[in-house]
């Protein structure tokens, strides 16, 4: 399952995946997300907590770690788990990476939960890759005065699966969980 959503998360986001992940995670069910801040942060720290598998897809060489405070992150998730990237060693954090990246992660995942997204953001993009992709798109509510929630309501207006509880998304995996 891919998580994606915003850079700036606030106490919210922490809160939601908090309660949403450690019932999927206890499952089994293997996490993907960017190694970005904030949500994407949140989701391979939380899935590593758990001693749970976690991909991290970079829009960096392998040897390089964009945000720089989570190198120590980018080496958990590379011992722990998986990390991937399509530039070779060297490359740096171009701006027109994180859009390419996002269509791996879209392309890896079953399903996609977005947590926290602005209008006009990454994470709206990696959904519409996804969707492109026949893969279930989930979103966390928000508040309405919020415009880091505004992307999320909007996803859920068009369609989007409205997560509320952990069994939201447990049910997208219900055929595959053992």
């Amino acid at each position: 399952m891919a998580i994606v959503g915003a850079r700036q998360a606030d106490a919210y986001a922490l809160a939601a995946l908090t309660k949403l992940l450690k019932p999927v995670l206890a499952k089994g069910i293997v996490t993907i997300s960017g190694l970005a801040k904030g949500v994407d942060a949140l989701c391979h720290q939380l899935t590593l907590a758990a001693n749970q598998a976690t991909i991290g897809v970079i829009g960096t060489g392998l040897d390089s770690a964009y945000p720089r405070q989570n190198r120590n992150l980018q080496t958990k998730v590379a011992k722990a788990g998986l990390l991937l990237s399509e530039y070779p060693l060297g490359a740096q954090p171009l701006r027109h990476h994180f859009p390419e990246r996002n269509r791996i992660i879209a392309g890896l995942c079953d399903s996609i939960l977005v947590v926290e997204a602005r209008h006009h953001s990454g994470s709206l993009i990696t959904a519409n890759l996804a969707l492109q992709n026949n893969r279930n798109v989930l979103a966390v509510p928000g508040e309405i005065t919020s415009d880091i929630s505004c992307g999320c309501n909007e996803l859920i207006a068009a369609g989007a699966k409205l997560v509320s509880q952990p069994d939201d998304i447990l049910a997208e995996f219900a055929n595959q969980l053992i």
